[in-house]
C-alpha cells in the first residue's frame, strides 16, 4: 500500500493539493486525533518528509506541508501518526509504518477522514491515490476499500480507531 517508489514526486493538476483547501479544516481534523499541522512556506523543504517535496512530513505529532502538498499525502501521514500508540509516536521522525497491518490501516483510516474534510470526501481521496499511484491488490484504492479491507477495518476496530461518523446536520469547525 501506498505511493510505489519512483512515484512522480510532483502533483498532477487533477490531484487536491493543501492550497485548494481550507487549511483551517485540515488542522482541526488532525487535532481531534492528538496531532498538529504546521504549514511550511512554497519552496520550503518538508521535515520529515519520506518521499521528498512535496509530500508531508512527520515528526512526533507534528505533520508538515506545503501549499503544493498533496491532501492524500497529509492525510496518509497523519492516519500513520493516528495508528500508533503515544509513546511509539513521539519517537517517530520521518518513517512510522511498523508493520503491513499498520500501513493498510493507514490507507483505510485516510479514506475515512477525508470524508470528514470539506471540498474533498472519500471519493476524490480515493481518485486521487490511484493517481498518485498507491498500488492495491485490487487495483484500485475504490476496489480495495470496498472488497478486500476487512483486515485493515478490523485492526482499527480492535485499537477503537475507528472514527464517528459526523452528522451531516452538523458541519465540522476549522
Amino acid at each position: 500500500m501506498g505511493a510505489a517508489p519512483g512515484a512522480d514526486p510532483q502533483p498532477s493538476p487533477d490531484v487536491l493539493c493543501l492550497r485548494d483547501i481550507d487549511p483551517a479544516y485540515a488542522a482541526a481534523l488532525l487535532a481531534r486525533h492528538g496531532l498538529a499541522l504546521e504549514l511550511v512556506a512554497d519552496g520550503a523543504p518538508i521535515p520529515g518528509s519520506y518521499w521528498g517535496e512535496p509530500e508531508a512530513g512527520i515528526i512526533g505529532s507534528t505533520v508538515y506541508v506545503r501549499p503544493d502538498t498533496p491532501v492524500h499525502s497529509m492525510l496518509h501521514e497523519a492516519c500513520h501518526l493516528a495508528v500508533l500508540p503515544p509513546q511509539r509516536r513521539a519517537a517517530v521522525h520521518t518513517d512510522a509504518t511498523d508493520s503491513v497491518a499498520e500501513e493498510d490501516a493507514t490507507c483505510y483510516l485516510q479514506i475515512l477522514l477525508a470524508g470528514q474534510l470539506p471540498g474533498v470526501g472519500s471519493e476524490r481521496l480515493m481518485t486521487d491515490m490511484d493517481a498518485w499511484g498507491y498500488s492495491f491488490r485490487l487495483g484500485s484504492a475504490r476496489a480495495w476499500f470496498e472488497h478486500d479491507a476487512e483486515d485493515a477495518r478490523a485492526w482499527l476496530a480492535e485499537r477503537r480507531l475507528l472514527p464517528a461518523v459526523p452528522d451531516a446536520a452538523d458541519p465540522p469547525r476549522p
